[in-house]
Order: structure tokens, then C-alpha cells, then sequence
């Protein structure tokens, strides 16, 4: 009867990639949960509520879900902007508490109305910019905990009080923080069998105790099974409406984009697909359930959901099993971690704001177009320095006005700029109808019509990841294509690497000025594509591929 449901086979490799995706994820739920400012006991009960349900609820079957920097550093907005409020942590967590409830409900909600089919057209730039604000809060945030002083709760503040960092630095903090930095980066040179963060975590913490260093600690970590948190939700003031219903939404939508980039990411090394709907519903009912034992909100977490699949994990039971682990470690060893100095907490996190910070986009801003570029420092400016809801919705509303503006160029160009046309590449071109017939099975021929920009991307990376196994080669058809933007470019980039690294040539035909500066200004040619490879006629590419594909013998 079991057998309906799970293959037994699978227990073993599902039971070791939970285990590893556990003690990976330890270390993170407690930073995340001190970062949040609810606490290192709310970073557990989230990573266990959310890792557990959303694992088995969810639609990404070696998801491994939990606390996200960008999902924390929210949860800690909302947390200081009710804290100020209502005057005290306690009075707050009502507000809180809803508020996080409220946006597990909205991704349920966006699950059942298939609101996952649109997160997809977020602009890179809006999701570059954002994120490297995330990125950039979490490492201005840890800087006063990491020199052992206790810190101001918003970016402004902490730089204007970056003189007592200098004044009254605490060393033996510091040290700590600097040994847990330097393991964290050291260690995997030496081992990757062992989570580099749980290493750094153990060893500066054991330095601490057993050299008595006088440092800030977590503190108690109540043990035991947590409680249900929500009854103070009905008392909440009906002023505080608005900032909740703000940031439920922020929190939903949010999680919803990270959810599904790490279940991107799962579908590209298990060979599988993900069911979008079912991952929202299963994040959202997680959320719900962490809100309710108060703890932080989550999302799809990449370094797990990536650990999980690589130590093995086949079924959404190895997730569960991730949640499990963290479960036994609060009921054994929550005194053990009351030791954990937070300027440790802090060494960790620093690192995690910089692998979140994207240099790839903020390295390529002079070379994609102007617009794209304004939108990315825009928003990164008004995520780190001002409100995380406004940062998103100018920068969206920004990237369209932007894109409709030089869209409305291009046409006063006398230039085409219409719509995708036979993408599938089922109809060839009256060009191409010799070389088609004869080479088809082994060669695909993909045209583009129109601006290649952040509204079409997905469709683009959808219609590539259906080509069959025996293509080798395929030809993009760009001389309709007048205008590419940063989201376009990248999207261009993955695909051409995905298919390279399947061994299937690619070539590029007829390119206009505008794409052919942006690909080389950011390396695609001649890195990827190398210089042989581009055409500005169609006949000179067949003639050039029929030469390769005789003198590999594939020919049909």
C-alpha cells in the first residue's frame, strides 16, 4: 500500500540529503531569526514550520525551505516599524505575527489564481536591484552585532553611528567574527563533507566558552515544543491595518519570486518540473503555520534545496526530514546553543550578504542600456536606504514606462517591434526550406521577433528547454530583433550556457547594432559565442554548419 504513495527505495538517500540540508540550514535559522529581531528561537520554529509543510505540501519535490535573507530582512522592517509603534517587542508581535500570517494566506491565495504564471515578469533589473539592497541591509546591519555592540535597527542609522563602532569595538567580539569569516571561507578548500557554516559556528563558539571571552550571547532558547502564538492576532489595533496588510503583501510576493528561483534551480539538477501553484500553496500554508508558533516566515531556500539534491535527495520526504533534524535539535539542544555569541551570528551573515548582493548585474551597468541601469541603482538605493515595498513598485512601474518609452523610438525608427512570431521554429522561412528538409532532425532554427525584454523571457527559456536530444545545433534568427534589455540579455546568456554545456553549437544570425554591442560589452561574444559562430547572413551560416555537421558524421 506504501508503495502507492513512496518508493522505500528512496528512504536512505531522502533521510541523507534532510540530514545534510539540516545542519546546513541550523546555523542560518538562528543568524536569521537574530537578524529578524524576534529572536534565534523564532529563525528555528520558522525553519521547522516552513521546512516541514512546505516540503510536503508544496509542488518542488527536493525543495528545502526555511528563513532567506531577503525574507528576514523584511520580517526585521516590519518588526522595528511595529516595535516603534506599539513600544516593545511584546506589544509588537501581535502585529507581526499577523502580518505573517496574513502573507502565507496571500500566497495561498496567489497559488489558487494562478498568480505564479506573472511572477515571472518581474525585470531583472527590479529583482537585481532589490535583491543587492537585501544584500547589502543584511551586511550594514551585522556591522555594530559583529564588533559586539548592539545596533540600530535601520541602515541610516547604523552609518550615522559608525563613529561609536570605532570608539567602542569590542576585540575579543571581533575576533570571533573574524575566525568565524575566515573558517567559513577556509574550510570547504579543506573538506566539503561538513557545512562550513556549522564548522565556523561550533569552533568560535567553543573558543568563546572555554576561553571565557566577555561577549554578547543568544541567550535562552526555551526547549521543548513551541506554542501556539496567535491569540493576541483579534486585539490588534485597527490603525495598524494598513502597515499589516502592507507588508503581508511584501512578504507574500516576495516569497512567492524566491520560491520559485530556488525551484528553477531544483528543476535544472533533478530534470524534473516543478508545480508552480502547488509551491506557492505549500510555502503559504508553512508560512501560516510558522506565524502561528511564532516564528519568522521563509521561502525556498537555494544553498539547502542545492545540498538536499547533491547528498541525495529524491522526494519531498528528504525535506521533511530537513525540518525533522531542526526539530531534535531544539528539543536536545537548545541550552547548547544559548552559548552561540551573536558576533558568530554575525561572521555568518556577513558572507550571505555579499553572495546576495548581484556584482553580476551591478558589474555590467555601463554596458546594458541606460534605462535598465537607472532601475537597478534606483532600486537598490530605495531598498537599502528606504522602504522595501516602494523600492519593488517604483522600480516595476519604472522598467515598463522605460521599456514603452524607447519601444515608442524603435517604432519612430521606421523599426519593427512586434511580438514574438514562430518561436517553435515549425515553419521555416522561405530561406531556409532546403537546408530544413534535409538537416532538420539535427539542426533547429529559432527566430525572434521583436524586442527581446523582460516581458518575454520566460516564454523564451520555455520554448528552448523543449528542444529534442538529438539537436546539434541551433541557429537564433535575430535580424528582426532591434532592441534587448538587461533581463533579455541574461536570459539569452543561460540559454546559450545550458545549451553549450549540452554540447549543441549555437549561432546567431543577422544581429542589429544594439544587441550585438550589449553581448559583447558583457563577454557573451566572444566567451561563449565564439566570433566563427556569428553570421550576418543566413546562407553563410548553413554553408558553415553543413561543414560541421559532415565532418562530425551527423548528418542525416
Amino acid at each position: 500500500m506504501l508503495s502507492r504513495f513512496y518508493n522505500i527505495k528512496n528512504l536512505k538517500s531522502d533521510f541523507t540529503g534532510g540530514l545534510v540540508a539540516g545542519v546546513v540550514a541550523l546555523p542560518l535559522a538562528l543568524a536569521f531569526g537574530v537578524q529578524s529581531g524576534m529572536g534565534a528561537t523564532a529563525g528555528l520554529y520558522g525553519a521547522i514550520a516552513v521546512g516541514i509543510f512546505a516540503a510536503l505540501l508544496g509542488g518542488t519535490e527536493t525543495q528545502a525551505s526555511g528563513p532567506t535573507g531577503p525574507m528576514t530582512v523584511v520580517s526585521a522592517t516590519l518588526v522595528a516599524a511595529a516595535i516603534e509603534i506599539t513600544g516593545s517587542l511584546e506589544s509588537a508581535m501581535s502585529i507581526v505575527l499577523l502580518a505573517f500570517l496574513l502573507g502565507g494566506l496571500f500566497q495561498i491565495i496567489f497559488g489558487f489564481l494562478n498568480i505564479a504564471s506573472y511572477v515571472k515578469y518581474f525585470p531583472y533589473p527590479v529583482v537585481s536591484g532589490f535583491m543587492s539592497g537585501v544584500g547589502l541591509i543584511i551586511i550594514i546591519l551585522q556591522l555594530f552585532p559583529f564588533a559586539g555592540l548592539s545596533s540600530a535597527k535601520s541602515t541610516l542609522a547604523v552609518i550615522q553611528d559608525l563613529p561609536r563602532l570605532f570608539s567602542e569595538a569590542n576585540l575579543n567580539a571581533l575576533l570571533l567574527g573574524g575566525i568565524t569569516i575566515l573558517i567559513y571561507f577556509v574550510f570547504p578548500k579543506i573538506s566539503k563533507a561538513i557545512p562550513s557554516a556549522l564548522v565556523a559556528l561550533i569552533t568560535a563558539t567553543l573558543i568563546a566558552y572555554f576561553m571565557k571571552m566577555d561577549v554578547p550571547l543568544i541567550g535562552e532558547i526555551p526547549s521543548g515544543l513551541p506554542s501556539f502564538q496567535l491569540g493576541g492576532i483579534l486585539e490588534v489595533d485597527s490603525s495598524t491595518y494598513g502597515i499589516i496588510l502592507e507588508y503581508a503583501v511584501v512578504l507574500a510576493v516576495l516569497g512567492s519570486i524566491d520560491s520559485l528561483l530556488t525551484s528553477v534551480i531544483a528543476d535544472n539538477m533533478t530534470k524534473t518540473k516543478h508545480n508552480s501553484n502547488r509551491e506557492l500553496i505549500g510555502q503559504g500554508i508553512g508560512n501560516m503555520i510558522a506565524a502561528a508558533i511564532g516564528g519568522i516566515p521563509g521561502a525556498g531556500a537555494t544553498k539547502g534545496t542545492v545540498v538536499n539534491i547533491n547528498a541525495g535527495g529524491k522526494t519531498r520526504l528528504s525535506g521533511v526530514f530537513h525540518g525533522i533534524f531542526l526539530l531534535a535539535v531544539l528539543l536536545g539542544l537548545g541550552q547548547l546553543a544559548a552559548h552561540i555569541p551573536l558576533c558568530v551570528l554575525a561572521g555568518l551573515l556577513i558572507p550571505i550578504g555579499f553572495k546576495i548582493v548581484d556584482f553580476k548585474g551591478l558589474k555590467h551597468l555601463l554596458k546594458v542600456p541606460r534605462a535598465d541601469a537607472v532601475v537597478l541603482i534606483l532600486v537598490l538605493l530605495i531598498t537599502t536606504f528606504g522602504s522595501l515595498i516602494q523600492a519593488v513598485g517604483i522600480g516595476v512601474a519604472l522598467a515598463c514606462l522605460l521599456f514603452m518609452k524607447k519601444s515608442g523610438d524603435i517604432s519612430e525608427q521606421g523599426m519593427e517591434v512586434g511580438a514574438v512570431a514562430d518561436l517553435d521554429g515549425s515553419k521555416p522561412w522561405q530561406d531556409e526550406i532546403e537546408f530544413y528538409d534535409t538537416y532538420k532532425d539535427k539542426v533547429i532554427i529559432k527566430h525572434l521577433y521583436g524586442s527581446l525584454f523582460f516581458g518575454f523571457t520566460s516564454y523564451f527559456k520555455d520554448q528552448i528547454s523543449q528542444l529534442p536530444n538529438e539537436v546539434k545545433a541551433v541557429i537564433f534568427r535575430m535580424d528582426r530583433v532591434p532592441y534587448m534589455d538587461q533581463s533579455g540579455l541574461y536570459a539569452l546568456e543561460d540559454i546559450i550556457f545550458d545549451l553549450r554545456n549540452e554540447n549543441i553549437e549555437v549561432l546567431l544570425v543577422g544581429l542589429k547594432e544594439q544587441p550585438k554591442d550589449m553581448l559583447e560589452g558583457v563577454d557573451i561574444i566572444p566567451d561563449l559565442v565564439p566570433k566563427e559562430d556569428i553570421f550576418d547572413d543566413i546562407d553563410d551560416a548553413f554553408i558553415y554548419l553543413k561543414g560541421r555537421l559532415r565532418l562530425n558524421e551527423i548528418k542525416t
